[in-house]
C-alpha cells in the first residue's frame, strides 16, 4: 500500500479533522460531529422547523419572477 500516509493510533497530532470546529449557528456550543454544523439534534431540528415556518426565505429577484411566468419557447414555435 505505498502512497498512503500511516498514522498510528494513538497520535493524534497528526491527524487532520474532517471538518474545521464552528460554534452552533443557534446557541454558539461547539458543534456535534454527528450533527455538524449544530451542536445537538435539538439544535438542529429548531433550524428545520424555522426553515418550514418560512422565517427563513431565499429573495429572488423581479426578473426572475417574470421569466418564470412567461410561456417558454419551443422549437415547434420557431417554425
Amino acid at each position: 500500500m505505498a502512497g498512503r500516509p500511516v498514522v498510528s493510533v494513538g497520535d493524534n497530532s497528526a491527524v487532520t479533522p474532517l471538518r474545521p470546529k464552528r460554534p452552533c449557528p443557534e446557541c454558539g456550543r461547539p458543534s456535534g460531529r454527528d450533527t455538524y454544523p449544530f451542536c445537538s439534534k435539538r439544535c438542529k431540528d429548531i433550524d428545520l422547523n424555522r426553515w418550514l415556518k418560512g422565517v427563513y426565505v431565499i429573495p429572488a429577484r423581479d426578473d426572475e419572477d417574470e421569466a418564470d411566468n412567461s410561456p417558454a419557447s419551443t422549437p415547434q414555435d420557431q417554425e
